[in-house]
């Protein structure tokens, strides 16, 4: 087995840099256009199966109202590069992955205190 490989050898599909979902072309050279209800899924707020527990546990609520106040948060994290993100609204704190916009774990005020939040960039705090 001392032959060399080449690229073409190893891989039976061309490598190209993908284009996103958003921008696809099809055989006929047009863009297919996302449906809204896929941009609507790719921009909406979800929630981790840990997050939704503890969500449970801890008695939070969240009216469509905070929702969207915390929507908006992660856009501007994400304006900012963010990564993994702290949000801390009124007596609740949320860790979100941003690039994924979903919420990874909730605290109220009570599980907060003598925590020390790790694996985070930053931090958006909402009035």
């Amino acid at each position: 087995m001392s032959e060399r490989l080449t690229i073409g050898q190893m891989f039976t599909t061309p490598i190209y840099p993908t284009s996103s979902s958003r921008n696809i072309r099809n055989s006929q050279g047009t863009e297919n256009i996302t449906s809204f209800e896929q941009l609507l899924q790719d921009n909406m707020l979800k929630f981790s199966n840990h997050a939704v527990k503890r969500l449970e546990q801890r008695g939070i609520e969240i009216p469509e109202e905070q929702l969207t106040r915390i929507s908006d948060a992660v856009d501007q994290a994400a304006a900012k590069g963010s990564r993994e993100s702290l949000i801390l609204l009124n007596d609740m704190a949320l860790i979100v992955n941003v690039k994924n916009r979903m919420v990874v774990t909730a605290m109220d005020g009570d599980s907060m205190k003598d925590n020390v939040f790790t694996k985070i960039d930053s931090a958006v705090i909402i009035s």
